[in-house]
């Protein structure tokens, strides 16, 4: 393991997810149809060495920035956003294991492109044994673990002060059931179905309390000094997710684009759409909208790297806002998404063509309880206002 090993300049990494868009894309209507992503993305995206931008560099991670995340990620959501999501939710749990006690951290880094899915809400409930956690529980909506190695879990379990609070258990996803109950309207490629834990040890060392963790209190040491593994739990996974929006909606003003020269609009003396002042009206609206969810999507990433990296504490404002960018990007995107897809006429419902599958992702995205624009609305809102949060995923 090397400690002193060099992260791919943000560039590079950008420009290998790129290069996997075609097969990406390529794959996206099985993936779609199938429930899962194609076996060709997994490999591809392992091989390209994306899946260890957060793992720690002493296991040959690249222990980059969210900046660099969020562009790769945004490349990955051009090809197909269950293939950005579920990459996105492999990048979240990845750096998750490093809060972890650092021998966690050698079983599940014995294999470096090891791919960890997990989830935040608490599904099962842990009883005190000798050496750890005896837990029984279901998680549904755990995206990604059909093709995952370890699965990290939220359960409850009685504390040394005999509260009850949850703690994220990190369990090999060969000792988990699974229920095959992801049958959705959108995301449908991210496999989200639902896993189940029987009568399962959990070891001490495989699990970290999240009252600490929710104050940025983590159990590793070896990381415990590393700009990459300071940043807030909640925020840093939501922003984590903000190439699976931006993709997308990428996506969508590409696939317009493309369709654009040879479209007519029926029932109108317009042989190609492209000569429609409406037309021109609607792409600026939808590409300002991108641009102006981009930057929301720049500031969240560029806000935690710089806090990170100077070391500074946070305030309630700040984390507040982060979660508002978030939201107002989603609401932003996918109003985007939503003006190209009005302008694309009733072609444009074909299963052969993207652009459905990419209205239909991005909805389920919006609609996610970390990224949704109301709920982010509101806290900020009420934290401007002079109130406490009204959550402790802040």
């Amino acid at each position: 393991m090397d400690n002193t090993a060099v992260a791919p300049p943000h560039d590079a990494l950008v420009a290998q997810a790129a290069g996997l868009v075609p097969l990406i894309a390529g794959h996206a209507a099985w993936s779609d149809e199938n429930r899962r992503l194609h076996e060709e993305v997994v490999e591809a995206v392992t091989a390209s060495g994306i899946l260890r931008m957060r793992a720690p560099q002493r296991y040959g991670g690249h222990q980059v920035d969210l900046r660099t995340v969020k562009d790769v990620i945004t490349q990955i959501g051009r090809g197909d956003g269950s293939a950005a999501w579920t990459v996105s939710v492999w990048t979240i749990c990845s750096w998750l294991v490093g809060l972890f006690p650092d021998e966690a951290q050698d079983e599940v880094f014995a294999n470096p492109d090891a791919r960890v899915c997990g989830l935040l809400s608490p599904g099962g409930m842990g009883t005190p044994v000798d050496g750890g956690l005896l837990v029984n529980g279901r998680w549904p909506f755990n995206s990604g673990s059909l093709q995952s190695h370890w699965n990290s879990l939220i359960v409850v379990a009685p504390m040394p002060d005999g509260q009850m609070a949850p703690v994220m258990a990190l369990a090999p996803m060969s000792d988990l059931q699974i229920i095959d109950d992801w049958h959705t309207s959108g995301l449908r490629g991210t496999g989200s179905v639902t896993t189940v834990a029987q009568d399962l040890f959990i070891p001490q060392h495989r699990i970290l309390p999240m009252g600490p963790v929710l104050h940025e209190i983590y159990a590793s040491k070896h990381n415990a000094d590393v700009p990459v593994y300071r940043t807030p739990m909640l925020l840093t996974a939501a922003t984590t997710t903000a190439g699976s929006v931006l993709g997308l909606a990428a996506a969508a003003r590409e696939a317009f684009f493309e369709r654009l020269p040879d479209r007519k609009i029926t029932y109108t003396s317009y042989e190609s759409q492209r000569e429609a002042p409406l037309t021109h009206l609607q792409v600026a609206e939808a590409t300002l909208r991108l641009d102006e969810a981009e930057f929301h999507g720049d500031r969240a990433a560029g806000t935690l790297d710089a806090k990170s990296t100077a070391g500074e504490a946070w305030t309630t404002v700040e984390r507040a806002r982060v979660r508002a960018d978030l939201g107002r990007m989603v609401e932003l995107a996918k109003g985007s998404i939503d003006v190209l897809k009005n302008a694309s006429g009733a072609s444009s419902i074909y299963q052969s063509g993207p652009l459905q599958r990419i209205s239909r992702d991005i909805e389920a995205l919006s609609l996610h309880a970390i990224l949704h624009p109301d709920t982010n609305y509101e806290l900020y809102g009420r934290v401007l206002a002079g109130f406490e949060p009204n959550t402790l995923y802040i």
